[in-house]
């Protein structure tokens, strides 16, 4: 499958989002609102997603979109489009840049091309599942093998306990040789870029999820849900530099 046309249109879909974000980013005026489901959205959310369905209604008028703010549209299509318009808006909201917009191609239900942008740092990671690249050059996860050489994130220190098993999570973060909460998406940025081993979520969205498949796989590294099953329409992920590392995590992470 020829994937170069989508991938130009998602390079395009990236930057175009970032003119929307960047100037509300540290935007003393920016009001944040609380959604149905207790998250928070603001205007760069919506205006960004807003613009990106319109780009892919007029380039692509048969795919599919599934996005965080306006839902779906033709998601039975051959190709459907998954837009996260900023993964991490409590960050964002707080003049933090460790968030980032996700962007998926799913062909037949299967993720074919992911993007991880951070749009204050112009960081754009793009992986089709064999090959990952920022900014138009080729990146590898790190070769950490075990929990004791490994720099461990979460996005929440608190959603493990309410969502999978708390004390086990405790019990694997505390052997890791480095812990942080650099979450959301730009954890998986940093696992994908060589400069982070595991990065997982206890719980997740479609739309959180399916642009770190490709982006995770390509640069070399393991990505399922938190039981080590698939990632495609996953609750959680959990990703890993390594195979070694993965299984160890996943053990570790069940007991």
């Amino acid at each position: 499958m020829d994937l170069s046309a989508p991938r130009a249109f998602m390079e395009e879909l990236a930057e175009a989002s970032a003119r929307v974000i960047r100037p509300l980013f540290g935007n003393a005026a920016l009001e944040v609102e609380t959604k149905s489901d207790l998250t928070p959205v603001t205007a760069a959310d919506r205006g960004a997603e807003e613009l990106m369905r319109a780009m892919i209604a007029k380039r692509f008028p048969d795919h599919g979109i599934l996005g965080e703010e306006f839902g779906a549209e033709r998601t039975d299509a051959e190709f459907v489009w998954v837009l996260d318009p900023i993964d991490g808006t409590k960050s964002f909201a707080a003049a933090c840049p460790l968030f980032g917009t996700l962007i998926a191609l799913l062909h037949r239900g299967q993720p074919v091309l992911g993007a991880i942008h951070q749009p204050i740092l112009k960081q754009l990671v793009i992986g089709d599942g064999a090959t990952t690249a920022l900014n138009g050059k080729p990146v590898r996860c790190r070769t950490t093998r075990t929990l004791e050489q490994s720099t461990f994130l979460t996005s929440d220190w608190l959603n493990p306990a309410k969502h999978q098993n708390g004390p086990a999570f405790d019990a694997v973060a505390a052997r890791a040789k480095v812990v942080r909460t650099w979450g959301d998406c730009y954890g998986y940025l940093l696992v994908a870029t060589g400069w982070a081993d595991v990065m997982c979520d206890p719980i997740m969205n479609p739309w959180d999820v399916a642009a770190l498949i490709p982006v995770i796989r390509g640069a070399g590294g393991v990505i399922t849900d938190w039981q080590g099953k698939t990632p495609v329409d996953a609750q959680s992920i959990v990703a890993c530099a390594t195979p070694e590392l993965h299984a160890e995590v996943i053990r570790g992470l069940n007991r």
